[in-house]
């Protein structure tokens, strides 16, 4: 055990913030403490650091903090005023323990911290800079560097991924599953959390309660033990209901007094089950379907390009019916300008693209959920959906966390999470089939982003979104549109799948990455109807011979295509697929895409 504490308090200024807890490190554990804001995460990272102490308990003779030896522990500060004078070499070579310059310590000291540095976005010659040429962002990233290189037995990193685009925070997630010290994170980016910790500490009510694994599997064990509880709280409520119906009962006749008096003897030693606390993210466990299902194929792009004075991307390809894609990128290469054009609220520059048949889409950006209205919640929904009760409408608001008062209060009183909230609930309560959304978990808590990953996954229409929140992505997408250097790329798998593969350093020649205008053509191929044999004695001879070659070319591209589509839905149902299982699934893709590619070949050369 590297660090304990066993049945430990701490209050501030009169006020108990954590009550009796026990929190444990064991070796090189990466843990996550989560709860809602002021739950007393930043007080327990303190109280580990040793800038806090637990309150005297009289009663207990045993210490509530333990270690097993002196311990180094290393927590982010700010950067005081006597280091903006000093370059960042000068800083970062304070934590280096090897006087001589020259000797193999400090060279794999500087070896380490120039991987560090670039790993974190700066270019090596900013070492050479003053500490107060760089912005405060870069400043509290400099100092985690130090942290990084000072390799303390036990590192406290509270919110380690603001400031980082997403490159550095990828580099940073594989450092810390290489790291070999314990690392104390709060974090609300749910994906480096699953990425990275093992544990999992919830501080709720003043108590720690410890999950093993990552985040999505606290969240999973946490929802199976609100169940497990609520079952065992409701039958012993029946039970209660039960005996005190027999002591009332046979109370007064003297034959059963003694019966009615042992019942009342369990009742009274009966150990009483709490009521479960109820998790405060609602889970939509039904479908939610669309109005009408509207045709197979929801969007077509030839040689779409999209911009403004010039274009940004060229995009050609075929969203399916029930697709769910999300759209990811760098900033400014045009993936919201690519969700306007489809919304129709931009031209596009040249090309075409057209939508389905029955279509009826839902769009929403920022602008969307800039609602000023006076009315009430309450009153604004319904105006909407006039045909809802009352009851109905309150039901619905419910499900995307607006309970109780929530309804009462007046739209432009809302934060700007909450108005995204409530123009999100009134998108899905009009049941469209087709969903365009940019960024639409902005400025939402962990609880509503969650209720929203829910709704979607229920949702079982279209969808084609942008986000930059990865756990956002990781559960919702089924699929990826990849906008880079003004090549689009689609990717047929999810968004974890998609960073493994690019991990392994494939990039675009990976099996499975198409580019879209192929994936388009791949999509045509298989549209191609079946042959009908009987039309062969109404064609001329070389007529006959031709249909005759392209069906014996497309049989075998029919059957991969089948075979690919069984192989991908059975991989989708797979709780946690394993290696071989994923690469079954890539490899029916590729005999796919080559049986189309033969197919085409012959197509050209008759």
């Amino acid at each position: 055990m590297l660090y304990q504490i066993v049945n430990g308090s701490v209050s501030i200024g009169g006020q108990t913030i954590l009550s009796h807890i026990n929190f444990e490190i064991k070796g090189s554990e990466k843990i996550a403490v989560v709860g809602r804001n002021g739950a007393g995460k930043t007080t327990l990272l303190r109280l580990i650091a040793g800038e806090l102490e637990t309150d005297r308990d009289d009663k207990c003779s045993q210490p509530t903090v333990q270690t097993s030896r002196n311990l180094t522990v290393g927590m982010l500060r700010q950067v005081s005023d006597g280091d903006l004078e000093k370059t960042v070499e000068e800083l970062l070579l304070e934590s280096c323990r090897a006087e001589d310059p020259y000797s193999r310590e400090r060279f794999l000291y500087e070896v380490e911290y120039d991987r560090i540095f670039v790993g974190f976005g700066f270019a090596k010659e900013d070492k050479q800079k003053k500490l107060r040429e760089f912005s405060g962002g870069e400043q509290t990233k400099i100092q985690m560097i130090r942290l990084l290189l000072q390799k303390p037995d036990i590192l406290l990193l509270d919110e380690p991924t603001n400031h980082l685009d997403v490159e550095s925070v990828e580099w940073l997630e594989e450092y810390f599953r290489r790291y070999n010290k314990a690392v104390v994170f709060v974090s609300h980016d749910r994906f480096f959390l699953d990425r990275v910790v093992s544990v999992v500490y919830e501080l709720e009510g003043k108590k720690t309660v410890r999950y093993v694994g990552n985040y999505t599997a606290y969240r999973e064990q946490k929802r199976d033990n609100i169940r497990i509880q609520k079952k065992k709280y409701e039958s012993q409520q029946a039970e209660i209901a039960r005996l005190n119906e027999l002591i009332v009962k046979f109370k007064n006749k003297p034959s059963k007094a003694a019966f009615a008096r042992s019942r009342k003897s369990i009742l009274e030693r009966m150990e009483k089950v709490e009521p479960p606390r109820e998790d405060n993210v609602h889970i939509f466990t039904g479908p939610i379907q669309p109005e009408v299902s509207g045709s197979k194929w929801v969007l077509e792009a030839e040689h779409l390009k999209i911009g403004y004075d010039k274009p940004l991307s060229e995009i050609s390809a075929r969203i399916r019916r029930g697709q769910k894609i999300g759209v990811v990128g760098a900033n400014g290469v045009g993936k919201t300008t690519f969700l306007k054009t489809v919304a129709g609220l931009l031209e596009p520059l040249s090309g075409d693209y057209s939508m389905g048949n029955h279509i009826l889409m839902g769009y929403f950006d920022q602008q969307t959920a800039a609602m000023d209205s006076t009315d009430r919640v309450i009153e604004h929904f319904r105006r909407l959906f006039p045909v809802m009760t009352e009851k109905d409408c309150r039901q619905t608001l419910g499900a995307y966390l607006f309970r109780g008062q929530d309804c009462a209060k007046r739209v432009k009183d809302l934060s700007g999470g909450e108005k995204s909230r409530l123009v999100l609930c009134e998108l899905l309560t009009s049941k469209p089939n087709f969903l365009v959304l940019d960024e639409p978990t902005n400025h939402m808590d962990i609880p509503a982003k969650e209720t929203l990953e829910s709704a979607f996954r229920a949702y079982t229409g279209t969808m084609l979104f942008v986000s930059h929140d990865r756990y956002f992505i990781s559960r919702v997408a089924d699929a990826l549109l990849i906008f880079e250097d003004q090549n689009v790329l689609y990717y047929p798998f999810g968004y974890e799948h998609y960073l493994q593969r690019k991990k392994q350093g494939q990039g675009e020649d990976m099996a499975a990455l198409v580019a879209a205008k192929d994936q388009a053509l791949v999509a045509d191929l298989k549209a191609v109807p079946k042959a009908e044999r009987h039309r062969l004695r109404e064609m001329g001879t070389e007529e006959a011979y031709r249909d005759w070659k392209l069906r014996l070319a497309r049989e075998p591209m029919e059957r991969a295509a089948e075979e690919y589509e069984r192989q991908y839905e059975e991989w989708m149902f797979l709780m946690e697929p394993t290696e071989e299982e994923t690469r079954k699934v890539e490899q029916a893709l590729d005999a796919w895409t080559e049986e189309c590619v033969q197919w085409f070949s012959i197509y050209n050369t008759i």
